[in-house]
This record gives C-alpha cells, structure tokens and sequence, in this order.
C-alpha cells in the first residue's frame, strides 16, 4: 500500500533524512521518502501490517523531531 501524509513542522531538512533512513529501517516498509521542502512522508508498505507500521512511524519521527506531526 502506498500513501503520502502531509508533515507539519518539520525544521530541516538534515532531520527529515534521518527520519527517511530511520523509517526505511522498519520491517514491512518498502520504499519511503520524506521531503523537507514539500512537508510531505511517502511510504510504500506491506498492507496487512500498515497500521503497525504507521505507529512505528511516528515514533520514529517524534524521536528525530519531537514537534513534527504526521497528519493523516
């Protein structure tokens, strides 16, 4: 399953490359990209698992950047 969230605050762009290797990283994730300047995460994902997923996701992400949001 693929998908794009819209990302709100995310700071810099040195942070949105270690969420992307971070996220790349979790088992069932097969293709992720997150862009500083669009304020977008695009993942490609197992579909039986992508709710686990997502909420491994943004613990990954609140790790990296604690303000940043992933709007669903």
């Amino acid at each position: 399953m693929k998908k794009v969230f819209k990302l709100e605050d995310l700071d810099c762009a040195n942070c949105a490359a270690k969420m992307e290797r971070a996220i790349a990283k979790i088992n069932g994730v097969n293709a992720v990209t997150v862009s500083f300047m669009t304020q977008r995460l695009s993942i490609d994902a197992d579909d039986a698992s992508f709710e686990d997923i997502m909420n491994q996701v943004v613990k990954v992400c609140k790790k990296v950047e604690p303000d940043c949001r992933i709007i669903r």
